[in-house]
């Protein structure tokens, strides 16, 4: 869950994901100046960041040829291991 108000610049990120928990504990402990971890439980964790930080994308599009192509090639790959 995100949360961030307009006239603020920080957003709020509680999360009971561990991969989220991983990563993020990963951003704290390399820029502890802008990511910073403010509450944790057993459960759940509660981490703040600037709100810039926070992006939203756009679902890939791929054509049938591209996925087939990139099917063959991932075959081609996985037969040489």
């Amino acid at each position: 869950m995100i949360n961030g108000n307009v006239d603020e610049s920080v957003a709020v990120v509680y999360t009971r994901d561990k991969a989220v928990m991983r990563k993020l504990d990963a951003l704290v402990n390399e820029f502890p100046e802008v990511y910073k971890c403010l509450k944790v439980t057993d459960i759940d964790k509660t981490y703040s960041m600037p709100k810039k930080y926070v992006s939203y994308c756009k679902p890939r599009r791929i054509s049938e040829e591209q996925r087939e192509k990139a099917r063959k090639h991932m075959k081609s790959i996985n037969k040489q291991s």
